[in-house]
C-alpha cells in the first residue's frame, strides 16, 4: 500500500461509494456521534476557540523552526541510545527498516496503527524480506485479514458492519461464535496476544515527538501500542517529519485538542511515551531503538502557501464534518488520507497528475475549516488547488468550454433575460408540483436522490420591475 490506494477512475470510485448504502448510513451515524461528542468535550474544556488559537500557534511556531527541533530531537534520541534515520522518500524509509529486519532475522513484526507506514507501503516492503507483519489495531487487523483498505483516519473499518467482520473472522481465522461486538473483540484479543508474544520487532507510528526529551508519544484506546513497544526487543518508530513539538507542555495542549476533536474524549485510554532504549534499572522497553523520520514530499510544502496543511494532528475532525465524505466514503478519494485534509494533502505529496479531482470533492462550505482544532484553512487550500489546476492546464476540457459559454451568456443582458424567461417552459417535461425530478443532462445526477426547485413563474427581474411601478 502507498498514499495512492486505487487506480480506478475518480467517477468509478464515486459511483461505488454512493451505491454503498450501509457505508453511507454508518458514516452519517458516526459523524453525528463524533460531532456531538466533540462539542460536549470542547464545551467542558471551555474557551474552545482560544484553545484552537493556541494549537495553531504551536504548530506554526514548530513548522517555522522545524530544522532546529528535528536536530534537538535527534540529539536527545541518540543520547538515550537510539538511532535516528532521515528518509527523503518512501523507498529510503522502507530500505532502512528492511535492513533492520534482516539484521535481526525477523520473522514476525507487530505494528500499531500508523498512517505514515501506510503512506510508504511498509507492510509490502517487509514482506519482501520474509517478515510477517501483523496489524494490531483492531480495525486495521480486520482490514488486513480481508485485504481491505482503511476508509477513515481514526476508525479505519468504519465502512464495515459486525456481520461482515464476523464473516472475515470465520473465513480467515476459523471463528465460531456470535457477531456481538464483545465476542468479536474477545476473539481478536486472544488471536493478537499470540502475535505479540512471538514478535521479533515492534513498529509504531508517532502522534507527537517531543524535541526536548527525545520522546515519541502514541495516543490509543486499545493498548496495542504498549504491547508493540514493550514485548519485542527491537523497536522502530516511524514519523512524518512534521509530527513534532518543542516540549511536553505543547504536547499536552495538542493531545487535549486531538482526543476531543477525534472521538469526543477528554483523554484516550492510553498515552504511551517511548524514550530510547531500556535504561539500567528499568523493567521493560526495547534493547534496540530506531526512529525513522520521513520526508516523502513534506519539505517541499514548507515555506509555501500550503504549509499550514502540515499542521494536521490527524484527528479527522474535518472528515467527521464533511458532507461530501458522508456521501462517497473514504475509498472514493483514492488516497490513504481521505476527506478534506486528504484532498488538500494528497496532491501536495503525490502530485496533481494522479489526484487533480480531489480538490473538487468539496462543497467549499468551510465546515472542515471550522472543525479543525489547529485552524487549518482547508477550504481556502482547496480553492487554491483548483486555481493551480486551471493554471497548469489540467482542468477538464468540458469545464473550460462551459466556463467560456457562461461568460458569453452572462455578459449579454439580452441573452440572460431570454433564458430566464424560457427556463420554466424548457424544464416543464421534468417538472411536477414545482419540483424537478430525474432532470435532463447534468441535472440528472443532481436530481437522482434530491428534488430541484423548478424555475418560478415570475422572474426576480420581472417581479422587481412590477414592484417599482406599483410604487
Amino acid at each position: 500500500m502507498s498514499i495512492r490506494i486505487s487506480n480506478d477512475p475518480y467517477d468509478k470510485r464515486i459511483d461505488k461509494g454512493v451505491a454503498n448504502d450501509f457505508m453511507r448510513e454508518s458514516i452519517a451515524s458516526a459523524q453525528g456521534r463524533f460531532r456531538s461528542g466533540k462539542l460536549a468535550a470542547s464545551e467542558e474544556l471551555g474557551d474552545w476557540e482560544d484553545w484552537r488559537s493556541l494549537g495553531e500557534e504551536i504548530r506554526t511556531h514548530t513548522l517555522n523552526h522545524l530544522d532546529y527541533y528535528l536536530n534537538q530531537l535527534t540529539e536527545q534520541v541518540e543520547a538515550r541510545g537510539g538511532k535516528v534515520f532521515f528518509a527523503k522518500d518512501a523507498a529510503e524509509a522502507n530500505e532502512y527498516i528492511k535492513k533492520v529486519a534482516q539484521s535481526k532475522n525477523a520473522k514476525k513484526v507487530v505494528k500499531s496503527k500508523s498512517m505514515v507506514t501506510e503512506e510508504i507501503g511498509l507492510n509490502k516492503a517487509l514482506a519482501e524480506v520474509g517478515a510477517d507483519v501483523v496489524e494490531t489495531d483492531l480495525g486495521e487487523w480486520i482490514l488486513q485479514l480481508d485485504g481491505d483498505l482503511p476508509s477513515h483516519i481514526v476508525t479505519p473499518a468504519l465502512h464495515l458492519n459486525k456481520e461482515q467482520i464476523k464473516d472475515t473472522f470465520v473465513k480467515y481465522r476459523g471463528y465460531d461464535s456470535t457477531s456481538t461486538p464483545e465476542d468479536l473483540a474477545l476473539f481478536a484479543r486472544k488471536q493478537l496476544r499470540e502475535e505479540f508474544l512471538a514478535a521479533d520487532i515492534g513498529i509504531t507510528g508517532c502522534n507527537f515527538a517531543i524535541a526536548e526529551s527525545g520522546t515519541v508519544t502514541l495516543v490509543t484506546n486499545e493498548g496495542n501500542a504498549r504491547l508493540s513497544t514493550t514485548l519485542p526487543k527491537t523497536q522502530i518508530s516511524v514519523m512524518g517529519m512534521e509530527r513534532i513539538v518543542p516540549t511536553w507542555e505543547e504536547m499536552e495542549v495538542l493531545v487535549s485538542l486531538l482526543t476531543r476533536s477525534a472521538v469526543g474524549q477528554k483523554l484516550t485510554s492510553y498515552i504511551t511515551a517511548i524514550t530510547g532504549v531500556r535504561q539500567e534499572g528499568e523493567t521493560d522497553g526495547p534493547e534496540e531503538y530506531h526512529l525513522v523520520i520521513v520526508d516523502n514530499g513534506r519539505s517541499k510544502i514548507l515555506g509555501t502557501e500550503f504549509q499550514s496543511a502540515l499542521h494536521c494532528i490527524r484527528c479527522a475532525a474535518c472528515i467527521n464534518a464533511c458532507p461530501v465524505y458522508r456521501q462517497i466514503g473514504g475509498h472514493a478519494y483514492g488516497s490513504i488520507y481521505p476527506g478534506p485534509i486528504g484532498a488538500v494533502l494528497t496532491p501536495l505529496l503525490d502530485g496533481y497528475e494522479n489526484h487533480k479531482e480531489l480538490p473538487y470533492a468539496s462543497t467549499l462550505c468551510a465546515a472542515c475549516t471550522d472543525a479543525c482544532p489547529v485552524k487549518i484553512p482547508l477550504h481556502e487550500h482547496l480553492v487554491r488547488h483548483r486555481e493551480n489546476i486551471v493554471e497548469l492546464g489540467m482542468a477538464p476540457k468540458m469545464e473550460k468550454v462551459a466556463m467560456k459559454g457562461f461568460v458569453q451568456w452572462a455578459s449579454h443582458p439580452a441573452a440572460y433575460k431570454l433564458s430566464s424567461k424560457l427556463a420554466r417552459t424548457a424544464m416543464k417535461p421534468w417538472t411536477k408540483d414545482e419540483k424537478i425530478t430525474d432532470g435532463p443532462s447534468i441535472l440528472k445526477e443532481w436530481t437522482k436522490e434530491r428534488d430541484f426547485p423548478a424555475p418560478p413563474k415570475e422572474t426576480f427581474r420581472h417581479w422587481f420591475k412590477n414592484r417599482k411601478e406599483e410604487k
